[in-house]
């Protein structure tokens, strides 16, 4: 029995762990999950200091000419005062001396005979930085379960961290099935096809942050797919092409099984990519996804990059939405959650015209999909509809309804 969407990744999160931790420099973390709490050791930024190039001085001197003592650089150590009538050039970054109320900056003021005139208002802590207003000590400023950035790296790198515990590459290996599938860089002959399924998995697991690996092509005999399947199972997930279907030759689902694989379940009700199986053998992830390309690319999609995101560790691994408007008429068949892919322009979704289960250009051109409920039936240009991207990623803490009704 076809299990739903929604039960379909209800099973793929409760039963996909989290993979283990490795510890790398900061700088070889990007892209990976944190698995680690990263807690201040001290306030940032660490002492006072100045905003702006300019003066230091008490509010009380607004609108006087002041003595300038001296200057304050970047890295020189807090030791001078500020008086009343008095003022201290300093630069940014500059420690604030005792006795400082605000910073005006250059720009405001005018030199007098060797005097500083100010201005007639200086509001109290103008262009001062104040210690820990950025980052407190002792609080988490990167939590366990999050991606690391670019700008993450900035926030490790401000507190001395070196080295971070992440989750290491998910390993993924892949293989296709099938007598009549040859791979790209062979020669073929008129009945035979090339496999176009494999390197789209490796390429897309790869730009989801995976360490890939080919396999091979297996022949369509139980005996050939056991032997293709062993040699895959040091990864941590396994994903196959082709042989899930009722067909003679479509032996991927028993091989699997006399290999002990436990299945959760071996058919969606989406259209396309009915004959979709997710299970496991041991701690290995296997997922069976159809062999027509555009099914199995719906179905990676949808499956596999949730799958991905929740061994990752990742705290947002639910699928992310966006509401947007569809851009034309478009009338559907219904009866089945259906997945239709499309192109966002960043104002309206247009799906795209002409999209089969076994076609290879629709999914070149889509960067979004819509997954619509059975009972709808048409949408009016214009209607509000919800789209998964797919050239760009958008998870959630919390899993949401991400179905257009």
């Amino acid at each position: 029995m076809a299990v739903s969407i929604s039960e379909a990744l209800d099973i793929i999160y409760q039963n996909t762990p989290v993979i283990s931790t490795e510890i790398l420099p900061i700088e070889a973390c990007l892209g990976r999950i944190t698995a680690e709490e990263c807690i201040a050791k001290f306030d940032l930024p660490r002492f006072d200091n100045s905003a702006m190039d300019g003066y230091a001085v008490k509010c009380s001197d607004a609108g006087s000419a002041v003595m300038c003592d001296g200057t304050l650089y970047a890295g020189d150590t807090p030791n001078m005062s500020l008086e009343k009538g008095h003022t201290i050039k300093i630069m940014t970054g500059a420690p604030i001396p005792k006795g400082c109320e605000a910073i005006v900056p250059f720009e405001k003021v005018t030199i007098q005979n060797n005097r500083v005139l100010l201005p007639a208002l200086i509001e109290n802590n103008a262009h001062i930085r104040h210690m820990g207003e950025d980052i407190k000590s002792s609080v988490v400023y990167l939590h366990k379960g999050e991606k690391i950035n670019a700008y993450s790296i900035a926030m490790l790198a401000s507190q001395g961290v070196t080295h971070l515990e992440v989750r290491r590459k998910i390993k993924v290996s892949v293989f296709g099935t099938g007598d009549e599938l040859r791979p790209h860089f062979e020669k073929i002959t008129p009945h035979q096809l090339y496999n176009s399924n494999t390197p789209m998995f490796l390429a897309r697991a790869q730009e989801l942050g995976c360490e890939v690996r080919y396999v091979g092509n297996s022949g369509d005999s139980v005996d050939s797919l056991k032997q293709t399947i062993k040699s895959a199972m040091d990864a941590d997930i396994i994903l196959t092409s082709g042989g899930v279907s009722m067909g003679d030759k479509d032996f991927t689902k028993e091989a699997f099984r006399d290999l002990g694989m436990k299945t959760h379940f071996e058919q969606v009700d989406i259209k396309p990519g009915k004959p979709t199986t997710y299970g496991k053998i041991a701690e290995c992830a296997v997922v069976n996804l159809p062999g027509n390309p555009l099914a199995s690319m719906v179905n990676f999609e949808i499956f596999v990059r949730a799958l991905i995101a929740k061994m990752s560790g990742s705290n947002a691994h639910y699928h992310g939405t966006m509401q947007t408007q569809i851009a034309h008429d478009y009338p559907m068949k219904g009866g089945r959650h259906s997945v239709y892919l499309g192109h966002f322009d960043g104002m309206s979704f247009a799906p795209l015209s002409r999209q089969l289960p076994g076609m290879v250009s629709p999914m070149y051109k889509a960067n979004a999909m819509m997954i619509t409920s059975p009972s709808l039936t048409f949408l009016q240009k214009g209607s509000t509809v919800k789209i998964i991207p797919i050239g760009w990623n958008i998870y959630r803490c919390q899993k949401e309804d991400f179905f257009t009704k």
